[in-house]
């Protein structure tokens, strides 16, 4: 069985985010495998582990930086990797079908994917992914089984879970309550130097979302303290300042 494991590279979750020209600046900034993805790439290669899987194939679309995310995932355990050689400009759709061309090649038994990015949190692309390949997708798992050619798969759901079960070939998406990743070994990130990374052209495809400018919220205005040591006098003073200033409405 081949696990196809999709990753992408996302800005450290710590980093400030900083705009300039109305777009969002890497100046500085450490960049990471996307969290989420990091779950579904020790997921595959839990799988291998329990000898349910031959091979673990990671593949990214972007700049020739995602190559470090492939080579995390290289020295987590996967056996090899692909990068899709893509405009970080392209939106869901164009990267959905650039790293769809590639799995039809690949012809994975079961892809699996983070449930969404930490930078754009639009979780489109498995979904997109499984509907140009025709692929049944399971979202937010938090467990898997494989057995006869099929997965089952429990996701979160309101109030409680859901239990899905469905034939492979399948696109599977994960929450990050599925697993806790582990932590390259030093062994582990000299043997990802070794291992194939294969480099691809992205298919062609037209965005179908244009961005025109990022801006950051406003700043949070300072708030108030009242210090008085009665509470009766402190009680006042906040009743004032919550009808007359913040004017908030009595009814």
């Amino acid at each position: 069985m081949k696990v196809l494991v999709c990753v992408k590279q996302t800005f450290d979750t710590e980093a400030k985010i900083e705009l300039k020209d109305g777009k969002i600046s890497d100046a500085g900034i450490n960049l990471i495998m996307n969290p989420y993805d990091e779950v579904a790439v020790e997921g595959g290669i839990q799988l291998k582990e329990k000898k349910l899987a031959d091979e673990v194939v990671v593949v990214s679309a972007g700049s020739d930086k995602a190559m470090d995310a492939i080579r995390t995932a290289l020295a987590m355990g996967a056996d090899r990797g692909i990068l899709v050689k893509q405009d970080t400009a392209a939106d869901e759709y164009a990267r959905a079908v650039a790293l769809a061309a590639v799995m039809k090649e690949e012809n994975p038994d079961i892809i699996l994917a983070g449930h969404v990015a930490a930078d754009d949190g639009s979780s489109q692309v498995p979904t997109r992914i499984a509907e140009i390949l025709g692929l049944p997708h399971v979202n937010v798992i938090t467990n898997l089984e494989l057995a006869d050619g099929k997965a089952v798969c429990t996701s979160e759901a309101d109030g409680g879970t859901l239990v899905t079960e469905v034939s492979l070939p399948a696109v599977i998406s994960c929450q990050v309550s599925w697993n806790e990743p582990r932590y390259p070994s030093m062994k582990g990130i000299m043997q990802a130097k070794k291992k194939p990374v294969a480099t691809v052209d992205a298919a062609a495809a037209d965005n179908k979302v244009a961005i025109l400018e990022y801006s950051l919220p406003p700043a949070k205005s300072a708030g108030i303290k009242i210090e008085d040591a009665e509470p009766a006098e402190a009680a006042a003073k906040l009743a004032d300042w919550m009808k007359n200033t913040v004017k908030v409405e009595v009814k």
